[in-house]
């Protein structure tokens, strides 16, 4: 008996097997959960990706700054499940022109597209998904440590210490639901999105320097874990908390 034995878990940000979300998709299976999934843009790909898992779910169209989509997303989620004990949110995206170095020269309306991709959606998925979500449920979002700033990694930056914030409120509002909101802090893995930032390379050097436990960039997994312990009922008062999954850089000083 698994830890999600009986639950349905909506996963987003699956593209690549080497994606954190689909790490998460694979072990919530193994622990005894259903999952549907979410994907934007290439669906055939995610939907290529989803057959390498122990039980290959259902594919649904998200694009979550499309009002059309997230209205419709409860009824479309409900023809492959009758409620949802958990939602995953592995969703961000900025603009070549927010990355790389060019912090003081991005254009406005390339930061509002990384904010409203990257941190606004956890609002609006949290919304979309309320209809079926369950009484002592979980959101749980993928996040990158945005107490310091980082190399390249600009409005990005901006947009994940939008994301921690709108996780606080979020938990403030939807504990009345009895409904938990919390991020996992992953420290660097080598992903698609990872790889489209300029100078991310940066990242691999410094967590070689300054992770007290070993961390390997090529292995979602223990972030994956730790997103799936708090999809459980093993948190089941911990809400708005930021959970570090990254070889404890965070509590490293220089």
């Amino acid at each position: 008996m698994g830890i999600l034995d009986g639950k349905q878990i909506l996963v987003t940000g699956v593209l690549t097997d080497s994606s954190i979300a689909f790490h998460v998709a694979r072990i919530a299976q193994q622990e005894g959960a259903k999952v549907v999934l979410t994907g934007f843009g290439r669906l055939s790909l995610v939907e290529r990706i989803a057959k390498r898992l122990p039980d290959p779910p259902p594919v649904l169209e998200l694009d979550v700054t499309d009002p059309a989509q997230l209205e419709s997303l409860a009824e479309r989620v409900s023809a492959h499940a009758d409620r949802l004990d958990g939602v995953v949110h592995a969703i961000a995206n900025a603009p070549q022109a927010a990355l790389g170095g060019n912090f003081l020269t991005t254009e406005w309306q390339d930061v509002a597209s990384a904010v409203h991709v990257s941190a606004y959606s956890l609002k609006a998925l949290a919304i979309a998904t309320l209809p079926l979500m369950q009484a002592g449920g979980s959101i749980v979002g993928l996040d990158f440590d945005a107490t310091v700033a980082w190399p390249a990694y600009d409005w990005m930056g901006v947009a994940k210490a939008a994301l921690e914030s709108t996780t606080r409120y979020l938990a403030r509002d939807l504990g009345k639901h009895s409904i938990r909101v919390n991020l996992i802090a992953a420290g660097p893995i080598r992903t698609m999105a990872m790889r489209s930032i300029p100078g991310a390379e940066h990242f691999e050097g410094l967590w070689n320097e300054r992770a007290p436990l070993s961390w390997d960039m090529a292995d979602a997994e223990p972030a994956a874990k730790g997103c799936v312990a708090l999809l459980s009922d093993w948190f089941p008062a911990t809400t708005g908390e930021i959970v570090h999954v990254d070889g404890g850089v965070h509590a490293m000083g220089a």
